[in-house]
């Protein structure tokens, strides 16, 4: 199916939010009337960018974006994230290999680390002369993790209103306390996601990847698993034609969801992650 353009949005909303649905789930919305917005085409319209083009980014591009960040959502207002805008070259290529020698992390036009961080309330609290004790508690990290992947979540948005593409590098956390080390973090705080984000190059051409069918995460009231096998079926059926598609092996989604948590071999480090965060300063009350 052919992209959903901005004037398009604007010429006919009614064409544009099936389209949009379809490719999204490669099957027919199930409501006949959609409302519809420039923003839900951004959304529906999000896939992973990892080739870049040299093409330098607009000035002011990283300003706004970060101010994208900041009007996420934040519980109670702490604001318990701060992003990392990460420039050097070497730095970049350091986060890299521990992330797997991601390359797109070296060639994006701007890689950004997300936060938690919990250190500022600390300071805070030092300066004034009061206990901290809340902070030790899950619940603050709770409160900094999501603030962070909010504001992450903000950008990736903004970005791609832009017309830019990016892409979460969760593998950061392969080595939470190397990133740490690296990016000379307080305690109190950990990277939570890298995005990379650039100028998508045209000769690598991505596709919008199919998503579970609604009822198979869309619960009514109470949670249900009744036809949850053949909505995971038709999963599979989409996504090994998306895969086929894109030039990729016939692995279904279950298998590929499988294989990525399974075993602690397929964290790839990741599960030492709570031993590392305690390091870092989250007790874990």
């Amino acid at each position: 199916m052919n992209e959903i353009t901005p004037a398009e949005h604007f010429r006919d909303a009614e064409a544009v939010a099936p389209k949009a649905l379809h490719k999204r789930y490669r099957e027919p919305a199930a409501a006949d009337v959609l409302p519809w917005s420039e923003t839900l085409s951004v959304l529906l319209n999000h896939r992973s960018v990892r080739a870049f083009s040299p093409e330098p980014l607009a000035e002011g591009t990283r300003e706004v974006l970060v101010a994208a960040a900041q009007s996420a959502p934040s519980s109670s207002n702490v604001q318990a994230f701060s992003l990392i805008s990460v420039e050097d070259p070497a730095l970049r290529a350091r986060l890299a290999a521990i992330a797997g020698n991601q390359k797109h992390i070296e060639t994006a036009g701007l890689f950004f680390v997300f936060v938690a961080d919990l250190s500022r309330v600390q300071r805070l609290a030092e300066r004034e002369g009061l206990a901290s004790d809340g902070l030790d508690y899950t619940e603050s990290f709770l409160i900094a993790s999501l603030d962070a992947a909010f504001a992450a979540q903000n950008t990736l948005v903004a970005a791609q209103s832009l017309g830019l593409g990016a892409v979460y590098i969760g593998a950061l956390r392969n080595d939470a306390a190397a990133v740490a080390h690296a990016l000379k973090l307080p305690p109190r705080a950990y990277a939570v996601v890298g995005l990379a984000i650039g100028r998508p190059d045209p000769a690598v051409v991505t596709d919008v990847k199919p998503r579970i069918p609604q009822p198979g995460v869309l619960h009514r009231d109470v949670y249900s698993t009744v036809g949850e096998e053949e909505v995971l079926a038709r999963a599979d059926r989409h996504a090994l034609a998306f895969r086929a598609a894109q030039g990729l092996d016939a692995t279904p989604w279950t298998r590929l969801a499988l294989q990525r948590l399974h075993s602690v071999a397929s964290l790839k480090g990741r599960h030492v992650l709570r031993r590392q965060l305690e390091a870092l300063g989250f007790p874990f009350k």
